[in-house]
């Protein structure tokens, strides 16, 4: 390191020592005042952690003044600057409550689901949260229809919808990977299909959830016994041409094709049988 780069190294060694000198000061002080000015210059500077510290104990100590309400608000956006994004979206929902007319109720209302949406897991977790920040963005629609923000949650509401078609999808698939283990799966997996696909009628995984439904039913139909295949055989028959009905060009078209032709043979040896007896 050459001297130039020592001096610059040195200088900005003693601005942090400063730095950090002032602000243990000023948490020592008693001076509110002087906290909440300070906590707005690193809000400003988006020094979240320094700015929370400050504001988090001002919250109590202005609570039913004239400043409260700038705390509040100021306070919940610095908790979602550090992504701690449960306590924020708890903060933007206190603002709400305590000032639903303020100045900054909409952007709490909306922020609170945005807070649940981005703490919303994978599809393979568990989806309470997903279903929290849908409630909390229909809620948000429901307070400001006429709000800018509706297109876009709306927007986000659907690829958390889609969020929760895919998990019942995955519930579905694992029924359907599990097959005949410890009893028929097969038939837990085509309830479950069919339950997300009346739930959600218009998601993007509803060829996959159809498809399932006819493999469920053909798997079903084929290792039943005597006394429910022919009924089972007809009832995937049916299956196939809601199917193909629906998605005549579907990825899945040759597969279903080739249960269509399975089928269509058990069925001729079904109506031979009836025309001989």
């Amino acid at each position: 390191m050459n001297l130039k780069h020592l001096l610059v190294v040195l200088v900005l060694i003693g601005l942090v020592a400063t730095g950090c000198s002032k602000y243990q000061k000023l948490l020592k002080s008693q001076d509110y005042e002087l906290w909440y000015a300070e906590a707005m210059k690193y809000y400003e500077k988006e020094d979240y952690t320094r700015a929370a510290t400050l504001l988090g104990q001002l919250v109590n100590i202005y609570r039913g003044t004239d400043k409260s309400e700038e705390v509040n608000y100021t306070y919940a956006n610095c908790l979602y600057g550090l992504n701690d994004f449960l306590t924020a979206g708890h903060f933007y929902r206190e603002y709400v409550k305590t000032f639903p007319a303020g100045d900054y109720a909409e952007d709490c209302q909306y922020m609170s689901a945005y807070c649940y949406y981005e703490r919303s897991p994978k599809p393979r977790l568990d989806q309470t949260t997903t279903e929290e920040a849908i409630q909390e963005f229909q809620l948000f629609i429901n307070m400001y229809p006429n709000s800018a923000r509706v297109e876009e949650a709306t927007r986000l509401m659907d690829e958390l919808r889609d969020k929760l078609v895919f998990k019942s999808y995955l519930n579905a698939k694992l029924y359907y990977n599990l097959g005949d283990y410890m009893g028929n799966n097969y038939k837990s997996a085509v309830i479950a299909a069919q339950n997300s696909l009346k739930d959600f009628p218009d998601t993007k995984y509803r060829e996959e959830l159809s498809f399932l439904i006819l493999e469920s039913k053909y798997i079903q139909a084929v290792n039943s016994i005597e006394e429910k295949k022919e009924e089972r055989v007809r009832d995937t028959m049916d299956e196939y041409y809601s199917f193909v009905n629906e998605f005549p060009e579907g990825k899945f078209r040759k597969k279903a094709d080739k249960i269509f032709d399975d089928t269509n043979s058990m069925l001729k040896t079904y109506d031979n049988e009836v025309a001989i007896k």
